[in-house]
């Protein structure tokens, strides 16, 4: 038995999706914190468990036969989290990271990533780590934009980054969740080749049929309503990455995605395609 949190996230909602379609005697297990609305989005015969992952304690029935667990951080209290899974006898955990902790592990969201990874190697269960780069998702922050006024807003508009699709991520953590081989392993997953705003509007446009503009916008100028969503240390921390202090390391594309999984990773212009319908 398989539990995946956030099972109707970008990623978990993906990676409930492929593992029901696998099959192979696998059983998943969707945790939610509504059951009844994740009920609604999950396939059919995958079973759903509700439980917080701020309250580790409403989790021992979810937990209950699990030898398995696919985690996304900083929804809750991790620490608590990986405890009652260890507790509750969980063999393996898969654990969503970022990309962050090699790159700029000075900034606070890397600091706390870097501490949820610690503590699971230092739980007794065994692990995998994975450490996504940019999320092709992050874009439907423009929808409403690109709906009102074919519009995209961004700073570092030509910095391109090598944006990963979530169900590449999704398809590693199948990949590690239902094989012993890749326990102990930390990947990095990165999309096949950097993408910046512009060309990814571009995509959008394509995709649209119609134009959609890139205006770069100054780092000033985008801080504020970032600031006033995500808390002030997270939209430094974001504008860092999306190319106030970009590196080497965050620049770089990484093919484990395709030695994972055996196919290569997907473009910005698949998820595009996929999403389209957010943008109309």
């Amino acid at each position: 038995m398989i539990l995946v949190t956030g099972a109707t996230g970008n990623v978990g909602s993906e990676l409930v999706r492929q593992l029901h379609a696998a099959g192979h005697g696998i059983g998943v297990r969707a945790l939610s914190r509504d059951a009844a609305r994740a009920g609604a989005a999950v396939p059919d015969g995958v079973e759903v468990a509700e439980g917080d992952l701020g309250r580790a304690e409403s989790l021992k029935s979810a937990l209950g036969g699990v030898r398995s667990l696919f985690l996304i951080p900083g929804v809750g209290d991790d620490a608590g989290v990986l405890d009652a899974a260890r507790d509750a006898g969980v063999e393996h955990v898969v654990l969503v990271s970022s990309i962050t902790v090699m790159t700029h592990p000075h900034l606070g969201p890397a600091r706390a990533n870097l501490a949820v990874e610690r503590r699971l190697r230092e739980s007794g269960m065994e692990w995998t780590v994975l450490r996504p780069t940019q999320f092709a998702s992050n874009t439907l922050w423009w929808a409403q934009s690109v709906r009102d006024e074919s519009v995209v807003r961004v700073p570092y508009a030509d910095v391109g980054l090598p944006t990963v699709h979530p169900a590449d991520i999704a398809s590693v953590a199948r990949a590690a969740l239902a094989g012993p081989g890749h326990r102990g392993r930390t990947y990095p997953l990165t999309g096949p080749q950097r993408i910046s705003p512009r060309q990814q509007a571009g995509e959008l446009g394509r995709v649209l049929g119609r134009k959609v503009a890139c205006v770069g916008v100054t780092r000033e100028e985008a801080y504020p309503p970032m600031a006033a969503t995500m808390g002030a240390e997270v939209a430094d921390s974001v504008l860092d990455l999306m190319g106030g202090d970009v590196n080497d390391a965050l620049l770089a594309v990484h093919d484990t995605v395709a030695r994972v999984t055996g196919s290569p990773a997907r473009p910005y212009r698949r998820w595009a395609e996929e999403n389209a319908d957010a943008f109309r």
